[in-house]
């Protein structure tokens, strides 16, 4: 009888064992952290085409004490290639001004070709430009120079930018009058983008 106490004892530790071993009570699941993506600012899509206006102020300042200032304003059209970060364009301007520079001349009008590149900042666009100029005189006749210029445009809604721009020009030896002219342009420009 020794023997089956011992067989007994075992018997019930075995069988008890899985009630002794956990809570009765269902387990309830720790609750799952979820990663939580963080919104990424997307930047304006500069890549089309575009044509708007601009209006500012204009400088002339040419040799023999020819110079002038005053209003000047007109159009312009291009394409830009939005590269993620770079943005690559081309365009053209047209500009009106009737500045009397003195010596009975007047700037009448000022035409540009221009390639423009510049880092996007947001919605920003922060640029340089450079291209060719042909502008028109009253008196002196036409002739084609350069300019250089930096600018920022702003994206005020998918279609619509807002923006400015200095541009300096050169016209050496104006239309072989033996004057050369150079002149400043600061301009504030509205486009609408396709």
């Amino acid at each position: 009888m020794r023997y089956k106490i011992p067989a007994l004892a075992a018997a019930t530790a075995m069988a008890a064992t899985p009630l002794l071993a956990g809570n009765l009570e269902p387990v309830t699941p720790e609750p799952m952290i979820q990663p939580v993506a963080v919104p990424v600012q997307a930047s304006a899509d500069w890549t089309g085409w575009y044509a708007g206006g601009q209006v500012g102020y204009a400088d002339v300042d040419a040799t023999g004490g020819l110079n002038g200032d005053g209003a000047i304003g007109g159009f312009v059209a291009g394409y830009d290639y939005d590269f993620g970060t770079w943005v690559l364009g081309g365009g053209i301007d047209y500009d009106i001004s009737d500045i009397d520079v003195g010596g009975a001349t007047s700037l009448e009008n000022v035409a540009r070709l221009k390639m423009r590149g510049g880092y996007k900042l947001g919605d920003g666009l922060a640029y340089a430009t450079l291209g060719a100029a042909h502008a028109d005189t009253d008196t002196l006749g036409s002739d084609t120079g350069y300019f250089v210029g930096a600018g920022y445009e702003h994206m005020i809604s998918e279609n619509f930018s807002l923006g400015g721009e200095v541009l300096y020009h050169q016209f050496d030896d104006f239309d072989g009058s033996g004057i050369d002219v150079d002149a400043t342009t600061l301009q504030l420009r509205a486009t609408y983008r396709f």
